[in-house]
């Protein structure tokens, strides 16, 4: 089979991060134009702005079922978005400090992970819309967080070069490592 390259264009500024559906159709791309550009996975490449952010958008991801997208922001909050009600505001998130770097869904969409510029990691609570807990192990700005495919951990890398992992039922670091002689600036399980 042949692969063919869609390129898409609309953004006015840096693209900071994209994501896929799980159904393969929709790519969210989050940029520093303020906004979130929901693509259709077609050759014409037809896109919906989601705007609701006063700065750069660095960060974007959808739930497990396609029906809600998560957006952070420089502007210091986190947005959920309801796909699947014309991409309607659900609600927002604030507590962190600084920039928010990453935002990421739990694998049963009940809990948000966030991390920032404030050296935070942060757990969220969507159905009561609060913060339930604060990781502040880290040194540095913290640029990339994910969920354990099994939603019982939660994985951190930051400025400080540290990969940290966290039990999320207990609140407490289960493992450390320093992984690298620079930034770290994603970290991502293995699907087992």
């Amino acid at each position: 089979p042949q692969v063919r390259p869609f390129k898409f264009t609309g953004h006015k500024g840096a693209v900071n991060e994209v994501a896929i559906n799980a159904l393969g159709n929709t790519i969210a791309s989050a940029s520093s134009d303020e906004t979130v550009r929901l693509w259709k996975n077609t050759v014409k490449g037809n896109y919906t702005v989601i705007k609701g952010h006063s700065a750069p958008i660095r960060s974007v991801d959808f739930s497990s079922d396609s029906k809600y997208l998560l957006t952070g922001s420089n502007d210091k909050i986190i947005k959920i978005f309801n796909l699947s009600d014309n991409n309607r505001f659900h609600s927002s998130y604030v507590g962190h400090n600084n920039w928010v770097r990453c935002v990421r869904f739990s694998p049963d969409n009940r809990l948000i992970g966030s991390c920032s510029d404030d050296h935070t990691v942060r757990l969220w609570d969507i159905a009561k819309r609060n913060m339930i807990h604060t990781f502040i192990d880290h040194l540095g700005n913290v640029n990339s967080c994910r969920f354990s495919p099994d939603g019982t951990c939660i994985a951190s890398g930051s400025d400080d070069r540290k990969i940290k992992i966290w039990d999320i039922r207990s609140g407490r670091l289960i493992q450390h490592y320093d992984a690298h002689n620079a930034p770290i600036t994603c970290v991502s399980y293995h699907p087992s």
